[in-house]
């Protein structure tokens, strides 16, 4: 017989379920584009139709590599976001402000 989620949550120690949260959100903080348009609901196609490309061109980009910051940023924004790029040092973060201007870009 299946247990339902909360009940087995119930049962977990407060430090496992610290940890099954602090792990739960590092898998939500990082994500390939292709799940983070799943978890915002929105379909290929619906994505398409926003950037005005067809449905093909939204399953190439989720696939690529590496891309243009403007055509990640219009992703991103179809998606209702807005894209932010940080520099991560030892001593601290730095956040590059010249890619944040926004602008209506093609997603080729």
């Amino acid at each position: 017989m299946a247990k339902k989620f909360a009940a087995l949550r119930a049962a977990m120690s407060p430090r496992a379920r610290e940890l099954a949260e602090a792990k739960a959100q590092k898998l939500l903080a990082e994500m390939p584009l292709y799940e983070l348009r799943q978890a915002r609901g929105l379909s290929q196609k619906m994505l398409a139709e926003v950037l005005h490309v067809q449905q093909p061109a939204i399953a190439k980009m989720e696939k690529r590599t590496d891309m243009y910051i403007s055509t990640l940023r219009s992703h991103i924004e179809a998606m209702g976001g807005q894209l932010e790029i940080t520099a991560r040092f030892p001593e601290g973060s730095v956040r590059i402000g010249n890619f944040a201007e926004s602008g209506k870009v093609s997603a080729s």
